[in-house]
């Protein structure tokens, strides 16, 4: 979604009081924006930042094919760079051994360790992937024991020796003028129907001026006070659609807010959240905000995932038209009737351009499927906290 530049200057920022910097990768390592190219995936992230990657390979009932599951990552790309590999899932110490065997003489990379099946330290999964730390918090007790598990398992010592040292000063210098931190409040719901945002995109806002207010649309009964926008991240409505639809008082704020000309942005969740029923997968249908005429309804099977890029095909309250800000989509739902208002988003994705109805703004409320990377337009941050401040100064 970001340029290499951007995603440097983002890792660079983060990195500068750390001793060490994991970066996790997403699905396989070659696995990215399509078939062609290694765009998005996490070999380009470890080649963009320079770092060797550690790959991590599931032997369940895998024996000496292992060694060619592991020489054919390693020679895909001769540009990478790997600290070692760690064998997941094992029967026992022996199938360590066996594979350890089979390696040896056959690849560059160590093996710094294997793990072994273990389904103590196991976290649940559900559609949209694993449980959030929200609706599964590890106690103390569990993060000691993971860290057991690792520390029996993996060569640490090794592993540490593999770590490269890296150049934190970020390749672009920040902005000499800063606007007036706190100039403005932006309400953000954070609770465990409302827990997917980029941290970048509210690093983004705080760094516009704007204070950033969290509220919880599952117990607050009002909104936080002297709010100038609401931001409505994506997470899991549909398993709390019974709370949310009991809280009225403050979905009916919202809906006043709405009607009043707040700027309102919302993605995925969030959007469903906007609209006025919430149908869930057991066909339950629970009353919402309202903000959106339309409604939504859960399905059994995924309905869409992949990157996009949208481009603004009319003035809102996150940029001008013809603006283009990338994004990512990946969710469960559908909504259950035509919008009755005309998409404002020109979508396009790995297929081309489609004709799919996205991005809906009604008053001052924009609400989407699409959870967009303000990283890859800087303007979208600005545009919304300068929404918010005109509200507040009208």
């Amino acid at each position: 979604m970001l340029s290499k530049s951007r995603n440097r200057e983002i890792f660079s920022r983060h990195i500068k009081s750390a001793d060490i910097a994991v970066v996790e990768g997403v699905m396989g390592l070659f696995d990215g924006y399509d078939g062609k190219s290694e765009a998005g995936s996490t070999a380009q992230m470890a080649k963009w930042l320079d770092l060797p990657v550690l790959l991590a390979v599931n032997a369940k009932s895998m024996a000496r094919s292992a060694a060619a599951v592991v020489q054919g990552f390693e020679n895909f790309d001769p540009d990478l760079r790997f600290s070692g590999v760690i064998f997941n899932q094992l029967g026992s110490g022996r199938h360590l051994s066996y594979l350890k065997d089979a390696i040896s003489g056959h690849v560059q990379m160590p093996c710094l360790g294997g793990m072994l099946k273990n389904a103590d330290i196991a976290i649940p999964e559900r559609h949209l992937g694993l449980v959030t730390l929200e609706d599964h918090p590890l106690s103390p007790g569990a993060i000691k024991r993971l860290a057991d598990f690792i520390e029996s398992s993996v060569d640490m010592d090794a592993l540490l020796s593999c770590f490269s040292d890296v150049d934190a000063e970020p390749e672009t210098a920040p902005s000499p003028h800063l606007p007036e931190p706190g100039r403005v409040k932006i309400g953000v719901a954070m609770d465990p129907a409302f827990c997917f945002y980029y941290p970048d995109n509210l690093d983004a806002l705080t760094a516009e001026g704007a204070e950033l207010v969290p509220f919880s649309p599952i117990t607050d009964s009002r909104l936080p006070d002297g709010l100038a926008g609401i931001y409505f991240g994506g997470g899991y409505p549909e398993l709390h659609a019974e709370k949310l639809a009991a809280n009225s008082q403050l979905r009916s704020q919202v809906l006043a807010s709405s009607l009043k000309g707040m700027p309102i942005y919302a993605e995925c969740g969030g959007l469903m959240y906007l609209c006025k029923e919430l149908t869930d997968m057991d066909g339950r249908s629970h009353p919402m905000t309202g903000c959106f005429s339309f409604s939504t309804r859960m399905l059994q099977r995924l309905k869409t995932l992949g990157y996009r890029e949208i481009t603004l095909k009319s003035d809102t309250i996150i940029g001008k038209a013809g603006q283009k800000i990338r994004g990512h989509e990946f969710h469960y739902s559908e909504l259950t009737s035509p919008a009755q208002v005309p998409g404002v988003y020109a979508v396009t994705s790995r297929f081309g351009e489609s004709g799919v109805e996205e991005g809906f703004q009604v008053n001052n409320t924009l609400g989407s499927y699409i959870h967009l990377h303000f990283g890859s337009q800087p303007n979208a941050a600005t545009a919304f906290v300068r929404a918010c401040l005109a509200y507040q100064n009208s």
